[in-house]
């Protein structure tokens, strides 16, 4: 970087500069969350089918752009074109979904004596969303999205490292007949302009996603203004796979390997059952070595780069060259590249095994019964995700709901659909974000007495 005016998008599987962005000041958001605010009020005002129909009419818009969109998320994120097709895809599903909720946001009427006691939920004014750079389309729609229907404004700060896919979001919405002012992006640095709008008397709530340290603060600087938060912060999910489980789907290697592993949701502590423990270590074995690591755009690529120069870095350093472990191949030359990797030596409470890499590399541990797998399973400070593989229904459901974690998936690795609640136990984070109760989170609830007395 050559200064804090701008920022330097990289390509992470070449290290050539894709783009050059400006990156926004404190000033800078100030003028924004004016302009959103004053936008609000006329979009709060609107009637419900109108924003939802304008809401339907900006998925239109997104899904003429699929391709070019996930071309941008390819260039600047490293991901495979077919996963940034669907991301694009899910954005646009999203707004559909949540246009439907524009105009079911309902209160109640509730029996009191002596008149009549009714809600209404209210939006909040300018919601800030701070986006991570892992799944920048996806997460960022997650919450702006919803936070729009309900009747809000949103400033939107992307990552420092992925700020394309969510200026051309915001252009299309001013495409599609948004209002001026209502969706703003704003890139910048965390500790200016990410600051800046936590920091902001205006803004009514932060929806964060990152890491666990700067999610902290976002907490602690909201709380000086009592601002709520909505917080996803990481996992380090278990994959519970049983003797009687179908081994082959419960080990697919692409559970923690896919977007190379940087998913709050990889399934990165494989835990087998004993008597199947040297068959998984096997199977494993085999599927890494077919794993083919390479460039984005290739149909035939099944894993990309790491996002940055830094997070290689840091994935190297949880995997020491003479460490135990079952390994794939990755290329040489420019790039962020790093293996297919499952850590075969570690003890349950080793760093590798309860601290979120954020990575293609995963540890094996074997269990002994039930009690010892929900044991192992909560033995992290995450509580975000999991699935568990077994034929036996009361198994699934005792371990389900043993297992200290928001989003579990039985015989199945899916965790996310924008039409569920998504969120996580412990210092996974706060709140939830998706599904029917979405935009509530993005709205007051006001109470309103009639006396019929008077």
């Amino acid at each position: 970087m050559s200064n804090e005016s701008e920022l330097q998008v990289l390509n992470p599987a070449t290290e050539e500069v894709v783009a050059t962005v400006p990156a926004a000041d404190a000033a800078e958001v100030d003028r924004a969350v004016a302009r959103a605010s004053a936008a609000q009020r006329g979009w709060a005002a609107a009637a419900p089918a109108d924003r939802a129909r304008l809401l339907r009419r900006y998925a239109d818009v997104v899904d003429a752009h699929i391709e070019e969109l996930a071309q941008l998320e390819v260039r600047e994120a490293g991901h495979l074109l077919g996963n940034a097709r669907w991301e694009a895809g899910n954005a646009r599903d999203l707004l559909l979904y949540a246009a439907g909720g524009a105009e079911r946001l309902l209160g109640k009427q509730i029996p009191v004596p002596g008149g009549w006691d009714i809600t209404f939920q209210e939006p909040l004014g300018v919601v800030g969303v701070i986006a991570p750079w892992n799944f920048p389309m996806p997460i960022a729609a997650w919450g702006s999205f919803p936070a729009l229907a309900a009747g809000n404004a949103v400033v939107l700060k992307p990552a420092e490292t992925t700020p394309l896919t969510a200026l051309r979001l915001a252009e299309l919405a001013l495409e599609a007949g948004l209002p001026e002012g209502l969706f703003h992006v704003l890139p910048g640095y965390g500790h200016i302009t990410g600051r800046a709008l936590v920091d902001h008397p205006d803004v009514a709530k932060i929806v964060f996603t990152g890491a666990g340290r700067t999610g902290r603060e976002v907490m602690e600087r909201c709380a000086r203004q009592v601002k709520p938060v909505t917080l996803e912060l990481g996992g380090k999910s278990p994959n519970i796979v049983f003797a009687d489980a179908d081994l082959k789907s419960a080990l697919d290697p692409f559970s923690f390997l896919d977007n190379s592993g940087q998913d709050c949701c990889a399934r990165t502590r494989i835990l087998v059952q004993e008597s199947v423990y040297d068959e998984a270590h096997e199977f494993l074995a085999d599927a890494l070595s077919a794993v083919v690591v390479g460039d984005p755009a290739d149909e035939k690529t099944r894993m990309g780069p790491l996002i940055s120069r830094q997070q290689l870095d840091r994935v190297r350093s949880f995997v020491p060259d003479d460490a135990p472990a079952l390994r794939g191949s990755a290329p040489d030359g420019p790039g962020f590249w790093f293996a297919p990797t499952v850590l075969t030596g570690e003890r349950p409470d080793s760093e590798a095994a309860r601290e979120e890499i954020f990575g293609p590399v995963a540890v094996l541990l074997p269990f002994t019964d039930e009690a010892d797998a929900v044991r192992l399973a909560d033995g992290t400070p995450y509580g975000l995700a999991g699935s568990l593989w077994t034929r036996d229904l009361g198994r699934a459901l005792r371990v389900s709901r043993a297992v200290r974690a928001g989003n579990l998936s039985v015989n199945s690795h899916s965790s996310v659909r924008y039409s569920t609640p998504f969120g996580g136990f412990k210092q996974s984070g706060l709140g939830r974000e998706l599904g029917p109760d979405a935009l509530t989170a993005f709205t007051e609830t006001k109470n309103v007495f009639i006396s019929t007395e008077a």
